[in-house]
């Protein structure tokens, strides 16, 4: 069955190209993204592990750890690692899953045979400090994941865990949210002292609480 939002994320061992893990005790209690390949030695994957790898002050700054999977077997991994390193002009600095036996693949229903029979598919999932799921998104092996979203929806989510607030279409990091519709007006303006913006009264914004 499909993991679907808010579900447990299914714990896992696993022999990595940073050595064996246990998925739960690398994330901590911080957040996570886990994010599944087609294969090896495939140009699309190599330039999405180079700006992971780019962006890990980004990932850092926002608690979180990333976990790359792929189907291929540890040499594979560590001779493509030096091509990633090389073509990307950047260091990976995270693990990446040897899951030539397709456990992690199948536990997060990572092949879809309508697609691939034995490839995974671009999928990403962002898992929280309780270990559910926040996130899913899937892409085509066609076509490489923007992760200028993915740090984006990682703020918003980050944000409105911990606010009584959603964030509005396009938003990033600074801009207006909106409270969410459990809260009355009155209690809005009581428990968002920087002011709220009442265009409907469904429809309410305040500026960014944590800013």
């Amino acid at each position: 069955m499909a993991l679907r939002l808010g579900d447990t994320a299914p714990n896992f061992k696993a022999q990595t190209s940073e050595g064996p893990i246990d998925f739960y005790e690398y994330l901590g209690n911080g957040w996570g993204i886990l994010f599944s390949h087609p294969a090896d030695y495939t140009p699309v994957c190599t330039t999405e592990l180079g700006k992971t790898a780019l962006l890990s002050d980004e990932f850092a700054k926002r608690n979180t750890k990333v976990l790359a999977v792929s189907v291929d077997p540890l040499d594979k991994h560590e001779g493509w690692i030096k091509d990633i390193n090389e073509t990307q002009k950047t260091t990976v600095n995270f693990p990446l899953i040897a899951d030539s036996d397709r456990n992690v693949a199948t536990l997060y229903d990572m092949i879809h045979p309508n697609a691939s029979a034995t490839a995974t598919v671009r999928s990403l999932f962002i898992i929280g400090p309780d270990k559910l799921v926040k996130l899913i998104i899937t892409y085509p092996a066609s076509t490489g994941r923007n992760f200028v979203e993915v740090l984006r929806v990682l703020d918003s989510l980050q944000l409105t865990a911990n606010y009584s607030v959603a964030t509005p279409a396009d938003w990033k990091e600074g801009e207006d949210v909106i409270v969410v519709p459990a809260v009355s007006t009155e209690d809005a303006i009581k428990k968002f002292p920087k002011g709220v913006k009442v265009v409907k009264p469904y429809l309410r914004y305040t500026p960014q609480p944590n800013k």
